[in-house]
């Protein structure tokens, strides 16, 4: 039996484009390839959440909250890991995707508004994986889709935290915040709707595809 779910609404919102069917079709046939890059997302994210600790070490609420982050983002690594070994999948490190790599190349080096980048960025990450949780779960065998549904919840509050750190932690008023959340966007749907030479979790068109209608051009 299918998994019912759907994307949240304010994840809806937020993201400037959605993911393209043509990569939910590749992801059905690639499970595999699938679940080794979900696992080193995972293990990337705590790594993120703990970059936050060593950089922002006097902010006490952000570094609590970020220690808590890498806990759990740990918890999912371990998770993804045991469906891996039942399925007698490998894991491998697995290097950086275009995703991780665009979004990164983004981020401006100087203070403050390299801490206002880390977070909008780590925003559009957990946005764009609680969106992918909630299209692929309907799409695959029961037990994994009601794994992948059941991230849902948590991969939005996630989002919810980075948002609520980008208002608390920023000093940047709201009118910057979202000029530049709006040019991260941009940059983040361009990964999403262009073609990708390869397959990962967060990856944009397979490369056998063309892009949607009026998707945005690809990043340089």
């Amino acid at each position: 039996m299918a998994v019912e779910v759907q994307v949240p609404a304010g994840i809806a919102a937020f993201l400037k484009t959605e993911t393209p069917e043509e990569w939910l079709t590749e992801a059905v046939a690639r499970v595999p390839e699938m679940l080794l890059d979900h696992a080193n997302c995972e293990l990337k994210a705590a790594s993120t959440a703990l970059g936050f600790l060593y950089r922002y070490p006097d902010r006490s609420a952000l570094v609590q909250r970020m220690s808590k982050l890498a806990r759990e983002e740990l918890r999912h690594f371990e998770q993804v890991r045991a469906i891996m070994d039942e399925m007698g999948i490998a894991f491998a490190r697995l290097s950086a995707s275009r995703y991780a790599g665009g979004l990164r190349d983004a981020v401006r080096p100087q203070e403050p508004h390299k801490l206002l980048d880390l977070l909008l960025i780590g925003a559009l990450i957990e946005a764009r994986s609680c969106e992918r949780f909630a299209k692929i779960a309907p799409r695959l065998p029961e037990k994994l889709g009601k794994f992948y549904s059941g991230l849902l919840a948590s991969e939005a509050r996630h989002f919810g935290q980075y948002i609520a750190f980008v208002k608390s932690e920023c000093t940047a008023d709201a009118a910057e915040i979202d000029a530049r959340l709006e040019e991260l966007k941009v940059i983040e749907a361009a990964l999403i709707a262009t073609p990708d030479p390869e397959f990962r979790f967060h990856s944009g068109l397979p490369i056998a595809a063309s892009p949607p209608a009026g998707a945005p051009a690809h990043p340089t």
